[in-house]
């Protein structure tokens, strides 16, 4: 899989939202550019979101920054609010609350529907 390079990376006071773009691997999953792991929502379809209000305070979804673009395997889907979401593949991308720091994998298999990207 292709990644892209860091564009930005700031992360927000809420935990709504984080603002970067995809970086890499780190210990075998994919990670932002601080090296925090990003999952996936077995109840998305592709291109589609399906977590808001509290799915999101736990799941923060991966925000794009402003004029970002997609490349390669990594695309963007547009939120009900219009930000717009790092994905893979048409897959939105998430952040668990229950990451603490880089390396973290703590929101695997919750609920059996939230995964890792290895």
């Amino acid at each position: 899989m292709k990644f892209l390079t860091i564009m930005a990376a700031a992360l927000a006071l809420s935990t709504s939202a984080v603002f970067a773009a995809p970086a890499g691997k780190a210990n075998g999953v994919l990670v932002d550019g601080k090296g925090m792991t990003l999952y996936t929502f077995d109840n998305d379809t592709s291109g589609t979101s399906n977590c808001y209000g509290g799915c999101a305070k736990s799941w923060p979804p991966f925000i794009a920054a402003s004029g970002a673009a997609a490349e390669g395997d990594f695309t963007l889907v547009e939120r009900k609010d219009g930000a717009m979401q790092w994905a893979v593949n048409g897959q939105p991308l998430y952040y668990w609350a229950g990451d603490r720091k880089p390396g973290d994998v703590n929101g695997d298999g919750v609920g059996g529907v939230w995964h890792v990207l290895k």
